[in-house]
């Protein structure tokens, strides 16, 4: 398929929102004309315990693995998961002062929207 606009976003996680750190966990990627949503995130436990020690990990997780599904549009997703692919896309990006926050969104040309995501995590995120 010939190059195409793509937007995403770099999800971070903020254990202390009052201190402001943050670290790269995942990359959401939304092409229009590929009809493509990807999501791939990974956190590194051992720096979140280095950003704030006191942290528990598990909701994070849990928190990533459900902004996964709703990625994917997997039916067990609820209501979230079911919208269009392009809603699903900008309720992912939508600022938010919670403890995972997603980046401004960024844009670019891709003929392999997959490939480009696993480089843009590849490169922000692992």
């Amino acid at each position: 398929m010939p190059e195409a606009a793509f937007s995403y976003s770099v999800l971070r996680v903020v254990p202390r929102v009052e201190r402001g750190e943050a670290m790269n966990v995942g990359v959401v990627l939304f092409s229009r004309q590929h009809d493509y949503l990807g999501l791939r995130v990974r956190l590194d436990e051992g720096r979140l315990l280095a950003l704030d020690p006191g942290c528990d990990p598990g909701p994070i997780r849990a928190q990533l693995a459900a902004l996964t599904v709703v990625a994917s549009g997997a039916g067990h997703g609820g209501v979230l998961a079911g919208l269009p692919a392009s809603d699903r896309f900008g309720w992912l990006t939508a600022p938010s002062s919670t403890v995972i926050q997603p980046s401004e969104v960024h844009t670019g040309l891709t003929d392999d929207p997959e490939a480009t995501l696993e480089h843009l995590f590849d490169t922000l995120v692992a």
